[in-house]
């Protein structure tokens, strides 16, 4: 679930840092940079590990803070796949059950990934399996804040780097252009940098009070 990794990055000291151990003054900095955040295709940074080199620190002209390049190990969370983790159900719509780690919450199990045959009460928006029995069916519903153990088995990194402005215009316009309808709505919606899929359609997979049972 958490893995090491080497990282190699420059890091600005300012001068009101200078007084401080080096070490001690790149570590807060990395930190600053990189703790709870999505590196693209590495996944979800947690703290530093270890500096294991420090390279030659400069000065440039016009700026009074040092910069380093800094070899560093940082502990990231990337479960591998086919990884099985526990979690809490955040919640369940009709794209499939979010599941949280209570560090990380962008994990989803879709429908299809669900221990079957399920269905989805959209009044109660839940998730239930219909567990068939020699007395019949039985709807095992999936509540908010149960236990559940997942397989992991994909992931999806997207880059959500600010992008410059696009270059449509050719030419210059008289006319002014309306935005298209939902623009905005879409434009408030932030994709997240890394998210996880998860399944449960296996046996001992699902929530914990299934099988604990």
């Amino acid at each position: 679930m958490f893995v090491l990794v080497e990282m190699v990055d420059t890091v600005r000291i300012p001068p009101w840092s200078f007084h401080r151990q080096l070490n001690d003054a790149i570590a807060e900095e990395l930190n600053k940079k990189l703790a709870n955040k999505v590196v693209y295709n590495v996944g979800l940074c947690v703290c530093l590990y270890d500096v294991t080199k420090l390279e030659d620190s400069y000065i440039f002209p016009g700026d009074g803070a040092s910069h380093t390049k800094v070899h560093s190990s940082y502990v990231v969370f990337h479960p591998f796949l086919d990884e099985i983790l526990v979690g809490k159900i955040k919640g369940c719509s009709a794209e499939g059950v979010h599941v949280s780690l209570g560090f990380f919450d962008d994990i989803i199990i879709p429908p299809e990934s669900l221990q079957q045959p399920a269905k989805f009460d959209e009044a109660e928006q839940v998730w239930m399996w219909e567990y068939e029995t020699d007395e019949g069916a039985h709807d095992l519903y999936m509540d908010q804040g149960e236990e559940i153990r997942f397989r992991v088995v994909d992931e999806v990194f997207i880059d959500t780097s600010p992008t410059g402005p696009s270059a449509e215009k050719e030419g210059p316009s008289t006319a002014p252009t309306a935005p298209p309808a939902g623009a905005e709505d879409s434009a408030q919606q932030k994709e997240a940098p890394y998210t996880l899929i998860g399944s449960v359609s296996e046996p001992g997979l699902g929530l914990l009070s299934w099988w604990n049972s």
